[in-house]
C-alpha cells in the first residue's frame, strides 16, 4: 500500500468537473456504509502524520489569503475560481508556505488534544 507522502508527491492525474462530480456522488454513497464510518472512527483515535498536516495548514492558510482579498470567492464562477487561485498563489506563494510553516506547529497541539478528547469519549 502507498503511503500519504508517495500519494501527494506523484504527478496528479487530470480529471475533468464531470468525472469529479462523478467521484463525488461515488463517496457520498460510501461514506454512508458502516465499514468507512468504522474506519472514520478509527482514525479519529490516531494523530495525522506531519504530511498530512502540512497539507491542512497550506489549505488553511490558502483559505485564508482567498478570504481576505476575494471576498466573492464563493459566488464566483469555476473559471474565474481556477484564475483567483493562480493569482493568489503567483502573488502571495511564498507568504502561504512561510505562514503554513508557522501553523503547523499550533495544528499539532491541537492535533493533540483532538486525539485525547477522542480517545477520552472512546474510555468514557
Amino acid at each position: 500500500m502507498r503511503t500519504f507522502l508517495e500519494f501527494i508527491t506523484e504527478a496528479p492525474r487530470v480529471v475533468s468537473v464531470i468525472q469529479r462530480k462523478k467521484q463525488a456522488r461515488r463517496m457520498a454513497k460510501l461514506a454512508r456504509s458502516p465499514a468507512i464510518k468504522a474506519k472514520k472512527k478509527r482514525a479519529m483515535l490516531r494523530m495525522r502524520d506531519t504530511a498530512k498536516l502540512t497539507q491542512i495548514a497550506r489549505k488553511k492558510t490558502i483559505q485564508k489569503f482567498r478570504d481576505k482579498f476575494f471576498p466573492q470567492y464563493v459566488d464566483s464562477s469555476l473559471q474565474q475560481r481556477v484564475k483567483i487561485d493562480q493569482m493568489v498563489m503567483a502573488k502571495y506563494g511564498k507568504k502561504i508556505d512561510k505562514i503554513a510553516k508557522k501553523l503547523i506547529v499550533k495544528l499539532k497541539k491541537k492535533e493533540l488534544e483532538r486525539v485525547k478528547a477522542a480517545r477520552a469519549k472512546l474510555n468514557a
